[in-house]
């Protein structure tokens, strides 16, 4: 099968040749490959301006990333024998890790599915397709997770914000099987319940699992306070590593219900208490109270999603660091964390060194955390590469 041709224009191929997935649309010459004659979804062959051949992507012609590179060959189809080639692979890295079944299965670009992530919670599989390409062949993704995982039950949380910018509609269906309204996981040694159907992203955020680990081996004997806390993920393990007491905040009622829950199902609810409200306010609120934490673990939502976000993202992330370093004693810990990829490592710490400043405390950076393993980067995708956590000794001059 002879694919359509996407000639790239002159001097716009570099980017590419070096393995960026991503083809713009302003870098295709669409005076002899017209956008407009395409299909959304459909695959073609990436040709140079001059013709050299680049390798297959799946092409969106409404869609400022117009294309994205599937393969370095030509004419490559995404059908149902390359998803089950790529799933495979996929699947023996996290043996590899031993992290199955609780982790995340497939990371897009990074596991040249791009557009797809799947999330393994034991015998449930919750699915994000984030592009026309990939959900021209949703059937097809189904079918191949099911033969190779042997689910209980496929999700489409088909709910990511990403799909209205690819003329996607947003939606959440069970594909396959019949799902409980409650899953238990497991994240080191701590157990955890979720929703399938309803929460964040796909029911939790794997991507900490190292850093949660991290926090929990530093807890015995400390309070500590978890920012942002959705489920209790930081808290919860900290508890169970021994922290003295635990705070969770969040502005989710049913967040903090599942906090609740969940610190019961690892007999820690004694030490887990919540609190309700926007984590800027509440932070200011305990310092009027003269509360002060041994460990603040602030992990926000992205506050740069956009380029266009820097300015109020950088005054955001420092404001919300220097709240915490407020309330923590001398010489405590602060756990630090951004998943904005427009926030790069040496800017995160430098946010979090103008908190200290602004504060009038030193800091020694203990260590630099990372998203998971199952969480692999593509060398060439910057963008795959986001989550930071810094983790910090707070001190007086």
């Amino acid at each position: 099968m002879t694919l359509p041709n996407l000639y790239l224009r002159r001097r716009r191929e570099r980017r590419v040749q070096l393995g960026h997935p991503w083809v713009f649309s302003n870098e295709v010459a669409i005076e002899r490959s017209p956008l407009t004659g395409l299909e959304a979804g459909a695959c073609v062959n990436v040709l140079s301006h001059s013709g050299k051949p680049m390798g297959t992507a799946y092409v969106n012609p409404h869609s400022l990333i117009c294309a994205r590179m599937l393969s370095n060959e030509l004419d490559c189809v995404l059908d149902e024998e390359l998803l089950d080639e790529r799933l495979a692979h996929a699947l023996a890295l996290r043996e590899d890790l031993g992290w199955l079944p609780d982790c995340r299965l497939v990371y897009g670009e990074s596991d040249r599915l791009p557009g797809l992530v799947v999330d393994r919670y034991a015998d449930v599989l919750a699915v994000q397709i984030g592009t026309a390409g990939m959900e021209r062949v949703r059937e097809e993704v189904v079918r191949s997770l099911v033969r190779l995982c042997e689910p209980m039950a496929v999700v489409l949380r088909n709910d990511v914000a990403s799909r209205p910018l690819e003329g996607l509609a947003s939606y959440v269906e069970v594909a396959y099987g019949e799902v409980p309204s409650v899953l238990t996981f497991s994240e080191n040694g701590a157990r955890f319940e979720i929703s399938p159907l309803e929460g964040q992203k796909t029911g939790w955020y794997y991507d900490h699992r190292s850093n949660r680990a991290r926090l929990a081996d530093r807890a015995k004997g400390r309070s500590v306070l978890d920012c942002f806390s959705y489920v209790g993920g930081f808290g919860v393990q900290a508890a169970l590593g021994g922290a003295s007491s635990v705070l969770c905040l969040d502005s989710s009622a049913s967040a903090l219900t599942r906090v609740t829950h969940n610190a019961g199902l690892n007999g820690v609810g004694d030490r887990v208490e919540v609190r309700r409200g926007d984590v800027f306010d509440s932070l200011r609120a305990l310092r009027g109270e003269e509360r002060r934490f041994d460990v603040v673990v602030v992990d926000p939502p992205a506050f740069m999603r956009r380029k266009k976000d820097r300015r109020a993202g950088l005054e955001a992330y420092r404001r919300l660091n220097r709240r915490a370093m407020q309330i923590l004693e001398d010489d405590g810990l602060l756990l630090s964390a951004s998943c904005s990829f427009h926030l790069g490592p040496q800017e995160h710490q430098g946010v979090v060194a103008a908190a200290a400043a602004d504060v009038g405390r030193w800091i020694q950076i203990l260590e630099r955390g990372h998203q998971g393993a199952d969480h692999p980067v593509h060398p060439g995708l910057p963008e795959s590469d986001y989550l930071k956590a810094l983790l910090v000794r707070v001190c007086r001059y």
